[in-house]
């Protein structure tokens, strides 16, 4: 199948402004091509470190350039469900590649927070900048330098880009993704939906609240809905970065102990020990980044990776645009419906069918690089294939299925024709927005604005009633530099009972609202933030916004001459600066980048 008109057209232009620093990068990279990391030119004292811990057989292997070390960087808590699987897994990796004649090492472990706890709490505050400090403990765990091959442990919303990011320093260095997979599936997200906004409503109490919630998070292992961790994991595998078919499968099974004894045998072999030298930086490229935007896009995933996908291509010295994103979206087909975009989980997708059906589909279309490298070998075919064990407990591949029209479609019957993800443009700014959840009938509002500086006011002013109208909520000061771009997840249920009392709502910020945002529509990510001024940061109660999804279209009906004659007054932002470690990051925060390039640091 010939490659689409127009996913060409965006890979050429990402390469051609890319040729400079990835240029750059990838002579960084290539100084360190192949070199067996020579343990025994250590220093006595520095090796005898490195092997004091270990069993005699171990130490042995130590001693010797022609044994592969692998460092083990590792996401795990026990309080996060989809990392706390995870506990087990250093020692099973360790079996596994001392059976194919390596050794392996937990290398250091990196903070991981779960954005479920600390969503609406002061604590999500931190949660983007956990990103960058993830990025930095992963190049700190992998710099002694006595590591052949890495393997990242990890899943959720900021962990698995930071890992990422931070491997990327090391991209000489072959690497694999190892996921731990989803929990069983609890209530329905429908149900569970429902009884937040009743709660929001106060229909019903705390008790019953809890009670709902419990049984929607009630296991081991990643949510069921697909918000951002879900969207990592169909970005790995987009990115060949994970065993085909790795994401979806339950913790705690013989299927995944299978998957993840697979993942170790091919770290090895991918080292410059073997005869399959494969690093991470010929994996990252400017084609697999597009792959990775048009799974995004076909799935309806995340609006968090439109922050992520540029961070991470930045950090292999590639630049992605929310253009590219945009002009990708009108013609890739959204292909999924998943909640918040559908009523199925991430288990019912995965058997429907799930990402090798999806890949399938996008290869048939014309729609992805197919000559690209994985982890597995060359060509993104392998993960257009299901995993299975067979009789004897062996792990085979099969041929990719559609079980479900409801949940995943053919590109030729697709759900929409269009991605599910738009480019919004205006005088206010430019900003994103996921419309693939919205229907098409609150997908063009034009109110009034109702200006607030906190998500807490906003959620007070509904609860006295202030916004039973047709209103445009404007949240501004949610930006990176100005608080660390929390989620403002805990709007929707009050956001969501306006727009079902027949009101016309919607939300404008600067901030951001995840992978679970919902039906009222929105544009989030404002560029530039409130904080920078610009109009966005003019904006008042009562001046008139129209919205327009369809055609991407965010504009203030204000007068650039009044603008212009508008002065901008700083909020204050004092308290935003001190508890619960916010003190700590003043200063990163202070340097992070617009939401366009990523929110980053680096």
């Amino acid at each position: 199948m010939m490659l689409n008109n127009i996913v060409e057209k965006v890979t050429q232009r990402i390469i051609e402004r890319s040729k400079e620093s990835r240029k750059e990068y990838l002579s960084r990279m290539q100084s360190q091509y192949g070199k067996r990391v020579k343990r025994e030119q250590l220093a006595c004292t520095n090796l005898a470190h490195v092997a004091a811990a270990e069993e005699d057989k171990v130490k042995i292997r130590l001693k010797s350039i022609e044994n592969p070390n692998i460092g083990i960087v590792t996401a795990y808590n026990d309080m996060l469900s989809a990392h706390q699987p995870y506990y087990r897994y250093p020692e099973i990796l360790k079996e596994a590649i001392l059976a194919e004649g390596g050794t392996a090492q937990v290398a250091g472990g990196v903070p991981a927070m779960c954005d479920g706890v600390t969503q609406g709490q002061v604590g999500m505050e931190l949660s983007l900048l956990s990103r960058e400090v993830i990025a930095m403990a992963t190049a700190v765990s992998l710099s002694h330098n006595v590591f052949d091959g890495v393997i990242c442990l990890g899943i959720c919303d900021k962990i698995v880009p930071g890992l990422l990011i931070g491997a990327l320093s090391f991209g000489y260095l072959p690497t694999i993704f190892i996921p731990s997979g989803p929990m069983p599936s609890g209530i329905s997200n429908k149900e569970k939906a429902e009884t937040r906004k009743l709660f929001a409503e106060g229909k019903v109490g705390k008790d019953a609240l809890l009670e709902s919630e419990l049984k929607s998070y009630h296991a081991a292992g990643t949510c069921t809905f697909y918000g951002t961790a879900n969207t990592n994991q169909m970005m790995m595998e987009m990115l060949g970065l994970h065993i085909p078919g790795a994401a979806f499968i339950h913790p705690g099974t013989p299927f995944r102990r299978a998957i993840t004894d697979y993942a170790a045998h091919q770290i090895v072999n991918n080292t410059a020990q073997r005869n399959n030298f494969n690093p991470l930086c010929e994996i990252i490229t400017e084609k697999s980044i597009v792959n990775a935007v048009v799974g995004l896009l076909a799935t309806g995933g995340s609006t968090n990776h439109t922050l992520h996908i540029p961070a991470i291509a930045k950090a292999a010295g590639i630049t992605v645009t929310w253009d590219d994103f945009a002009e990708l979206s009108k013609v890739v087909p959204l292909l999924a419906k998943v909640y918040p975009n559908g009523s199925a989980d991430v288990n019912q997708f995965h058997d429907a069918g799930g990402m090798a059906y999806i890949i399938e589909q996008l290869i048939a279309g014309g729609y992805v690089h197919t000559d690209v490298k994985t982890v597995v070998g060359s060509g993104l075919h392998a993960y257009a294939k299901n995993p299975l064990l067979d009789s004897t407990g062996k792990l085979q591949w099969e041929s990719a299925f559609n079980n479900d029209d409801s949940v995943i479609r053919s590109k030729d019957n697709p759900f929409s024709h269009e991605g599910g993800l738009r480019l919004m443009i205006g005088n206010l700014g430019r900003s994103v927005s996921k419309i693939s959840a919205i229907a098409p009938e609150h997908r063009y509002v034009k109110a009034p604005a109702e200006v607030f500086h906190s998500q807490e006011d906003a959620i007070a002013a509904y609860k006295c009633g202030e916004l039973n109208r047709d209103v445009i909520v404007v949240l501004k000061y949610q930006g990176p530099q100005a608080n660390g771009m929390p989620e403002l997840h805990g709007l929707t249920p009050a956001l969501t009972s306006l727009q079902d009392k027949g009101f016309k709502v919607a939300l404008v910020t600067d901030g951001r609202m995840s992978g679970a945002s919902g039906k009222v529509p929105n544009a989030i990510h404002v560029t530039p933030e409130a904080l920078k001024g610009g109009n966005f940061a003019k904006i008042k109660s009562g001046d008139v916004i129209e919205l327009d999804l369809e055609n991407g279209v965010l504009q203030a009906l204000v007068s650039d001459d009044e603008f212009s004659h508008r002065e901008f007054t700083l909020a204050d932002l004092s308290g935003n600066k001190v508890g619960l470690g916010r003190e700590l990051f003043n200063s990163l925060r202070d340097k992070l980048s617009d939401s366009e390039t990523g929110a980053s640091l680096f």
